[in-house]
């Protein structure tokens, strides 16, 4: 970074993205997901998908615009912090970059699924035989996902050192991004192998997770501290 005032501008603009990340994230986890999915009942979820398929291929949509943002924010982490410790932002860089394919992939199941209910493919098969079919599709999506928030903590680790080491950011920061990264590893971990116990690490660990959105907040508002970064 060559001024205070770039660097104060790079931090907005990771803000900024971060915002749009998670808004996108939210609008399926929030919206679209309590609309459709029935816990308990697979048949009326399949119902659902039907009967709100625009709505659900809006949450699908909604999944590559996040992923895709991700990688924008990622980049700018690394234009941000690379004066910090460049080898800790390659690392950063590289813990968003290889979800991103797996993320594609539970897009495609997604749409699978939907092709499947509606009988565009498979037309052989009973409705009941069909649904059992698609319902397995999203269940494979949902153990992705799974696997997936284990990297949602991961790329939070290499984030809290930047930010710890950097001058321009409060080392609390990094502090709470570590908390937040662990939460999200013991959230893969139990969903994985003890799946009775995801709700209450999720209650627990909440205010953990609010980490990611604190740290949004101060880098839109208030971007960096007055200070020079300082290389290490």
């Amino acid at each position: 970074m060559n001024t205070k005032q770039e660097l104060k501008k790079t931090a907005r603009l990771a803000g900024l993205l971060f915002l749009l990340w998670i808004v996108s994230g939210f609008y399926d986890m929030f919206y679209v997901s309590p609309k459709i999915f029935v816990s308990g009942d697979p048949v009326a979820s399949a119902q659902n998908i039907l009967k709100y398929e625009t709505l659900f291929r809006t949450g699908i949509f909604s999944g590559l615009v996040t992923n895709t943002i991700w990688v924008l924010l990622v980049w700018v982490f690394y234009q941000l912090f690379r004066s910090v410790n460049e080898r800790y932002a390659k690392l950063l860089v590289a813990s968003v970059v290889v979800q991103v394919p797996v993320a594609f992939v539970n897009a495609g199941l997604s749409i699978a699924a939907v092709i499947t209910l509606k009988g565009e493919m498979l037309k052989s098969f009973e409705l009941v035989q069909r649904q059992d079919i698609a319902m397995a599709f999203l269940k494979i999506n949902e153990y992705s996902v799974l696997a997936l928030v284990l990297f949602y903590g991961l790329w939070l680790f290499p984030l809290a050192i930047l930010v710890y080491q950097s001058v321009f950011i409060p080392r609390f920061f990094g502090i709470w991004l570590i908390l937040n990264g662990v939460v999200y590893v013991l959230l893969s971990f139990v969903g994985i192998v003890l799946p009775e116990y995801r709700d209450i690490v999720f209650t627990v660990g909440m205010p953990a997770m609010f980490g990611e959105l604190v740290f949004m907040l101060w880098l839109l508002i208030k971007g960096t501290r007055d200070k020079s970064v300082t290389a290490t």
